[in-house]
């Protein structure tokens, strides 16, 4: 980062990261690193002793005394909602990998005699619900439906911190547009092969973030300290889904004609497909424009088009 990034501190800060060796936390950790911060990352697999490292225990069987003066914490960590259809046991792993993880981080940091001066937590556009036209904000109530439920019980673990007094952000993150990972990592290869499409009826909404703006965004939350609550980490031009398949189409010079049906969907995923897929809201950054976020990408041609050539570079 340069000198005259806005969101550069004045001073190198100690910043701890869950999630660090998710495709968010990578680019993250790297982001702060260059710009001068040190990163703490917390594992949850035994620590190689390495210095920036710290153990953690998402039950709270843990020591978090080392993190006594830091400045911030960035929690990533989660069970990935995506990873396989979702049966009564899987369910109850994605609530309590969320709900229980991030209670018991709250209260080991709520805890400390020198607290973070904020603590920043990843979130879902899912709180919304399954929502069509018009766009919503950070105004909108909580939807209906799992991710819904998922997301609030998410939020609501942050009780602790904002008992303290700790400044709070919940970031309630998009589809993250993204090279090697996410939805364009897994759609990729079928646009490539001319097999791309529009999934059911095209039309359910798809509210993403470039990765790079999302980092941005994160960063922002940690500098800026009059923000605090719901923030969406969206770009500010909501799309369809058969939008968000055409943009990826014309950045791949391929077509975008062989439609997946949502009976399709449902069969092979069930609730999951249901929910993700067939799913969707129109969101919008409110809380970010309002304080003078800017973003690199707010169409999706532009960041799809980013996204390919950096897979290029």
């Amino acid at each position: 980062m340069t000198s005259g990034d806005p969101i550069q501190s004045a001073r190198p800060r100690t910043i701890a990261v869950t999630g660090s060796t998710g495709s968010v936390g990578q680019v993250l950790c790297a982001a702060l690193t260059q710009s001068g911060d040190r990163v703490i990352r917390l594992v949850r697999a035994v620590a190689r002793c390495a210095p920036d490292e710290v153990l953690w225990d998402p039950q709270g069987g843990w020591d978090c005394t080392s993190l006594e003066g830091i400045d911030a914490v960035v929690h990533l960590a989660g069970e990935n909602i995506a990873a396989g259809r979702w049966s009564a046991a899987r369910k109850r792993s994605i609530m309590q990998s969320r709900s229980v993880g991030t209670r018991t981080l709250c209260e080991k940091l709520a805890a400390l005699d020198r607290p973070p001066a904020v603590v920043v937590s990843a979130s879902a556009v899912g709180y919304y619900g399954n929502c069509a036209w018009p766009p919503l904000d950070e105004s909108a109530p909580q939807g209906d439906g799992f991710l819904s439920e998922v997301t609030s019980a998410w939020e609501n673990a942050l009780a602790p911190l904002e008992k303290r007094g700790i400044r709070t952000v919940r970031m309630r993150i998009g589809i993250v547009v993204s090279a090697n990972a996410g939805v364009v990592g897994k759609m990729r290869l079928p646009f490539q092969l001319g097999l791309g499409g529009r999934v059911g009826s095209g039309a359910q909404g798809m509210s993403w973030i470039h990765i790079d703006d999302l980092v941005a965004a994160i960063r922002f939350a940690i500098a800026e300290k009059q923000l605090t609550g719901a923030v969406n980490a969206v770009a500010p031009n909501p799309v369809s889904q058969h939008e968000f398949a055409r943009a990826l189409a014309r950045a791949l010079h391929r077509p975008c004609f062989a439609p997946l049906p949502g009976w399709a969907v449902r069969f092979m995923l069930g609730e999951m497909g249901s929910a993700l897929l067939l799913g969707g809201q129109f969101v919008l950054p409110s809380v970010l424009v309002a304080n003078g976020f800017r973003f690199k990408c707010e169409c999706i041609d532009d960041a799809m088009r980013r996204t390919v050539t950096s897979v290029v570079r």
